[in-house]
């Protein structure tokens, strides 16, 4: 009887050990798995005449993935508002958009991460109004309509110029159209009397309508960068791949600052827009990626006290808790 229980128990015993040992290695291959499973598809935002537009017409982006076996999946949106909607629903894992769009975001407490940023492009915003109506400067604007997007790269620089010449916000009645389309349209059937407006759409407002132009340029400082973004889940699982997007960037960047004309060709037919229209917004602009510095994040800190002072956020943010750090 006891030597059928000694056989039972070391029966039992290598039972056991051989279960243990099949544990282990099914969590060692599913560990070898999940560390090997490469990336396959890319999702990025972009919006059109932007810096992302031009990367995605080269193909630069696209041939140097596809050497990586990833597939660049490319969505576009009519403007910053919705590709964050899309950064933090997870449709998109990467986009570009207007300073605004971060600052809005942040406020609604929304997930994301700055992870870079455009070279300063201040020509790039302006305000026009048509010549019929009598404005001439920016002091014509008190108590006038003035459309924009609202919290737009552009409703800032215009908050800036009134406040240059001593108005301020509440000294306009703001007209909030839903996209830079129907921004133009109310402007020239007469519903506003000035456009906020940014490019290609402020370009081609200045050229194919009878309009002059109040401002364009640098006003109190500000740059009108643009930024990039990044899903928090993407950045930090893939911090390689957001260094190896910003990376194709830059080289693109690089390319557009020598050809611009040939930028000027391919942006013309991808858009459907007048070949002059492109050529001003390019000609005036310096194309440019780099990392977030303390400069860049202090200018955007100052945008969204504005914006706090203004209400155009409800409560205070601290940009910097969104800059992605995470570099390994």
């Amino acid at each position: 009887m006891k030597k059928w229980l000694s056989i039972l128990g070391v029966f039992f015993l290598f039972t056991i050990l051989a279960a243990c040992s099949n544990d282990s290695n099914d969590t060692s291959n599913a560990d070898a798995t999940n560390k090997g499973d490469a990336l396959q598809i890319i999702n990025i935002g972009y919006q059109k005449g932007n810096t992302l537009h031009i990367l995605k017409e080269t193909g630069i982006l696209d041939e140097a993935a596809k050497e990586k076996g990833i597939t660049i999946k490319w969505e576009l949106f009519t403007h910053g508002g919705t590709l964050m909607e899309g950064i933090y629903a997870g449709a998109i894992d990467f986009g570009h958009a207007a300073d605004g769009s971060g600052i809005k975001a942040q406020a609604s407490n929304k997930p994301f991460y700055y992870v870079g940023a455009d070279a300063p492009n201040p020509e790039g915003v302006g305000i026009v109004a048509l010549k019929k109506s009598g404005i001439t400067k920016v002091e014509d604007l008190k108590n006038k309509k003035v459309g924009t997007l609202k919290g737009g790269n552009h409703h800032y620089s215009t908050v800036l110029a009134l406040e240059s010449i001593g108005l301020s916000a509440n000294d306009v009645q703001w007209v909030y159209p839903n996209d830079a389309a129907q921004g133009r349209a109310i402007f020239e059937t007469g519903q506003i009397d000035a456009l906020a407006s940014y490019d290609p759409f402020f370009a081609a407002a200045e050229l194919e309508t009878d309009s002059v132009t109040l401002i364009n340029g640098e006003i109190d400082g500000y740059p009108n960068r643009t930024f990039y973004f990044a899903t928090t889940e993407f950045a930090d699982k893939h911090p390689d791949l957001v260094q190896f997007i910003l990376e194709k960037i830059n080289e693109s960047d690089k390319w557009a600052n020598e050809n611009k004309q040939e930028v000027i060709d391919i942006m013309s037919k991808a858009l459907g827009i007048n070949n002059d229209v492109i050529s001003k917004q390019i000609n005036r602009r310096t194309f440019g990626a780099s990392e977030i510095t303390e400069d860049i994040i202090s200018a955007q800190q100052k945008q969204a006290d504005k914006y706090l002072e203004i209400g155009l956020i409800p409560v205070e943010i601290n940009v910097k808790e969104r800059v992605w750090t995470n570099k390994n």
